[in-house]
């Protein structure tokens, strides 16, 4: 039996690419569905990090203020003794 837009809800989780908002992941899903199904996610991930993102769709939106205020965990790699001129790891390094 083919799928009808109508039965176009439930959970995506997407591995989020580093350099990527949030809303740019909603966007994308957004686009591979028919124009009414809503598109939204569990809670934002930051920009500069990879992980797993929770993508909702259609009814499953209506479930987002559960997830939204899940705890978060990030794990990274620090390098001491640098600074740079935005203060992130996408700034030109002023000072080693």
């Amino acid at each position: 039996m083919a799928e009808t837009p109508e039965s176009t809800d439930g959970l995506v989780l997407l591995d989020k690419p580093p350099g990527m908002t949030s809303h740019d992941c909603v966007k994308e899903i957004r686009k591979r569905c028919p124009r009414h199904v809503k598109v939204g996610h569990g809670g934002t991930l930051d920009p500069f990090s990879t992980g797993l993102l929770m993508i909702l769709v259609g009814k499953a939106t209506r479930l987002a203020s559960f997830f939204q205020g899940m705890d978060k965990v990030y794990e990274g790699i620090f390098k001491f003794g640098a600074s740079t001129d935005t203060f992130d790891c996408d700034g030109k390094v002023v000072e080693e």
